[in-house]
């Protein structure tokens, strides 16, 4: 999908939540939902990135305390022609990732610990990869802005049923019930169509920032695995942000499955493969599990700390 189709769903998305503001508030409502729409944006901006940090509880790290991560994206973003990304850790035995920040000089990549105990060191870079490829893209900002206003919309449509809504030209309590399911389940797959395409995207390119499509293949299968037997507490929480993660981190409960805010992992892994046909990827080898070298030491990874 195009840059211009995508910016043409998130101009979707905000008038999705004027229209829950006109039929609370009529047109002063769909005025006062601009406005915020507006006053939102602009708060995602500079702070939806410190935002999402914390409701997923993650700390912060460096060189002396995780050198052998911090190393790594290090790599991997001078590969990539980044700069160095701030590096985070969640304590969640789900392994996923996310990236967050508003342009690649305010970027920050965050790993679970889950991700680093059942991930190998290439399969670890294959997904720090893949959230460079967003921070390269200028994903980040958009996903934390549509997180940002579909959340808004969730709260708006609720308070709309609690206190009566728009009474002269309001929808009636059938209407508002429907609004406070109906809206929020748009704005869902807005999120859901701007999502799937900036995964494929971001998969291709994070497979060639580290040289390996299948590295990136071998761990979307070992993530999305585990997804379906861990859950993710804090994703659980703030549902508006599983779009920002590598897998879907919802879907450890199985009512989550009815949507989900990634295209099919069996599609990208099989589009990973094609790409690595393309590039002459050691494809046959990092499918089966063994460890393929790296552009980083030219040998398997010998254990870390971290796994």
């Amino acid at each position: 999908m195009s840059y211009f189709k995508t910016a043409m769903l998130l101009a979707g998305m905000t008038a999705l939540f004027m229209g829950v503001g006109y039929l609370i508030g009529g047109a002063s409502g769909a005025t006062l939902a601009l406005l915020v729409a507006a006053g939102m944006n602009l708060f995602a901006y500079w702070n939806s990135d410190r935002m999402v940090l914390s409701m997923h509880g993650a700390q912060p790290v460096d060189a002396r305390n995780a050198p052998d991560l911090f190393r790594l994206v290090a790599d991997l973003a001078a590969r990539a022609n980044l700069p160095m990304p701030k590096v985070y850790i969640m304590d969640n035995p789900q392994p996923n990732a996310f990236a967050t920040g508003r342009n690649p000089e305010n970027a920050a990549v965050a790993v679970t610990t889950g991700l680093m105990q059942q991930l190998s060191r290439e399969e670890l870079a294959g997904v720090i990869a893949h959230e460079l490829a967003h921070v390269k893209h200028h994903d980040t900002l958009l996903m934390t802005v549509t997180a940002t206003i579909a959340g808004a919309i969730s709260m708006v449509a609720q308070f709309g049923m609690f206190f009566g809504g728009n009474r002269n030209n309001g929808p009636g309590i059938i209407g508002q019930l429907a609004l406070m399911i109906l809206a929020p389940l748009a704005a869902m797959l807005v999120q859901m169509a701007i999502s799937r395409t900036r995964e494929y995207a971001a998969d291709d390119m994070g497979a060639r920032i580290c040289g390996n499509p299948m590295w990136l293949a071998s761990a979307l299968a070992k993530i999305d695995n585990a997804a379906h037997r861990i859950p993710n507490e804090d994703a659980e929480r703030a549902p508006a942000t599983a779009h920002m993660f590598i897998i879907n981190p919802l879907s450890g409960r199985s009512m989550d499955n009815l949507f989900t805010t990634h295209p099919s992992t069996q599609n990208r892994i099989a589009a990973l493969q094609q790409l690595a046909g393309q590039l002459g990827g050691q494809s046959a080898r990092a499918a089966t599990g063994a460890a393929p070298r790296g552009p980083w030491n030219g040998e398997p990874r010998a254990k870390g700390p971290w796994g």
